[in-house]
């Protein structure tokens, strides 16, 4: 299904409309007859909690949405985004092509997460069937007195970044492996305008990074790091911003091997914070924030052949730190930690990963938000948290004190890649912590990222949870995008 969302000044008279009020009577300036706004009228007084109503015309819909003006702006957009995710399906099902989205509120930000919950819900991954049905295409036009064209274009290109992210997560590992997603990355670094660089085995052997290196023991696909860069000449930041995704781009769990029914089932997944950071760079890059922002994704699968790396194995990490290993399912940290070790040359005003890290994150909060934690300043996480309002992709903060340490000191080595079950998610932030010096926050994405039943406009299967959240943020910070309220 393919989508495209576009900025109008009247209303076409040949599309379905879908309104936009509080005020049902508003509808009679816009040849809506009276039995269909007495329709309106009864179907709300019979149920308030419903905002969403249809009518099928004979080659058409007739749509009224309306807001729930008593809920603060950002549950008002959330509600929109899935009822957008409603009408789409609605229109696919009758087979219409057009809609126009119409704003009798003057509400610019209301109207635009009507539109994105429709793009949002439209994608779909197909590349694997064989029987092709005739592409649905899909043309949503928005009136609104208060809106820009250039925000619908940026709105476009950010869910087209989502898609991106969408599709490399959704990927299986039998086409992406760590080499092509290095080639993946180079490709759009030339569609969209950033710059990337791959290391390959031997420059990665250079440079010592032992916990990639470990991980990728077992594998007879080598591994790789990506280096991404967006520089745009006004950037708003001195010093850079730096990204880190988690790149196993399959996780069997190693020696260690998942064995509950279905623990392997999703594992292509287990790259989602690497495809989350290209998504970024992508979407900052096609928009041109004005930030400058590194992406490190270090990359490999995680198998049992060969000399895979067992329990109790010792290890060296690219900045010196000796790690024992406890548990080789306990390896997306190893390789992180390499990357954020690398991040240092940077002198990062502030460092950011992403990863689908551990199940301890999903037991907690499932897949309703993303698991959160590290050293940077409370005014940076609730600049982030306040993004992650915005867009829904909610972030909740886990403590991080020091006694958390305790769970991952070695007898044998400076720490271990493991610490007790209870309280997991932070005793994984602890082992991070260790290879970074500069104010860094971990998102522990392991419940929203990969969906394994149709959820709104999230969709099946990958999400591309991050992507809006960090594209918010770093327009936020650089200015370009005020804060709502």
């Amino acid at each position: 299904m393919s989508i495209k969302i576009l900025s109008v000044k009247e209303l076409p008279m040949d599309v379905s409309p879908l309104f936009l009020t509080t005020e049902i009577s508003l509808l009679k300036d816009f040849q809506v007859s009276d039995k269909e706004i007495n329709y309106f009228e009864q179907k709300r007084n019979k149920d308030k909690s419903n905002n969403l109503f249809i009518i099928n015309r004979l080659d058409q819909i007739l749509g009224l949405v309306m807001p729930n003006v008593s809920e603060d702006l950002a549950d008002q957009m959330e509600g929109l985004r899935r009822y957008g995710a409603q009408v789409a399906e609605i229109l696919k099902q009758e087979g219409l092509g057009r809609v126009v989205l119409m704003d009798l509120m003057n509400k610019p930000q209301l109207i635009l997460a009507l539109a994105e919950g429709i793009a949002l819900a439209s994608y779909e991954f197909t590349k694997y069937k064989t029987e092709k049905k005739e592409e649905y295409s899909l043309e949503v036009l928005v009136l609104s007195a208060g809106l820009f064209p250039r925000e619908i274009e940026a709105m476009n290109k950010l869910v087209e970044a989502v898609f991106i992210t969408r599709n490399l997560v959704n990927e299986p590992v039998g086409y992406l492996n760590a080499e092509r997603l290095g080639d993946v990355i180079l490709e759009l670094s030339e569609t969209y305008g950033f710059s990337a660089e791959i290391f390959n085995k031997k420059k990665i052997e250079s440079l010592k990074m032992g916990g990639l290196l470990a991980v990728n023991q077992g594998s007879i696909d080598p591994p790789t790091f990506s280096v991404m860069e967006w520089k745009p000449k006004n950037a708003k930041n001195s010093k850079p911003y730096v990204l880190v995704g988690k790149g196993v781009v399959f996780d069997t769990g190693g020696i260690n091997l998942k064995t509950p029914p279905g623990s392997l089932d999703t594992m292509k997944c287990d790259m989602g914070g690497a495809a989350s950071v290209i998504g970024t760079m992508v979407a900052l890059a096609s928009n041109d924030i004005p930030v400058h922002v590194v992406g490190l994704v270090p990359a490999t699968d995680n198998r049992l052949c060969g000399n895979a790396i067992v329990p109790s194995d010792i290890i060296t990490m690219h900045n010196g730190t000796t790690v024992e290993i406890i548990n080789t399912d306990a390896e997306g940290r190893l390789i992180l930690a390499d990357a954020l070790s690398y991040s240092k040359k940077y002198n990062p005003e502030l460092v950011i990963d992403l990863a689908t890290l551990t199940g301890n994150a999903v037991v907690a909060i499932g897949a309703h938000g993303t698991v959160g934690m590290g050293t940077a300043s409370e005014e940076v996480k609730v600049a982030l948290g306040n993004a992650g309002e915005q867009v829904c992709e909610r972030i909740v903060w886990f403590p991080f004190w020091k006694d958390y340490d305790d769970e991952i000191k070695s007898e044998i080595a400076d720490i271990k890649n493991l610490g007790g079950r209870d309280g997991g998610a932070i005793s994984a932030g602890k082992f991070l912590s260790k290879f970074v010096d500069a104010p860094w926050l971990h998102l522990d994405i392991a419940g929203p990222a990969f969906l394994e039943r149709k959820t709104h406009y999230r969709g099946l299967g990958a999400t591309g949870v991050g992507v809006r959240l960090l594209h918010r943020f770093f327009a936020q910070q650089s200015g370009q995008s005020k804060v709502d309220k």
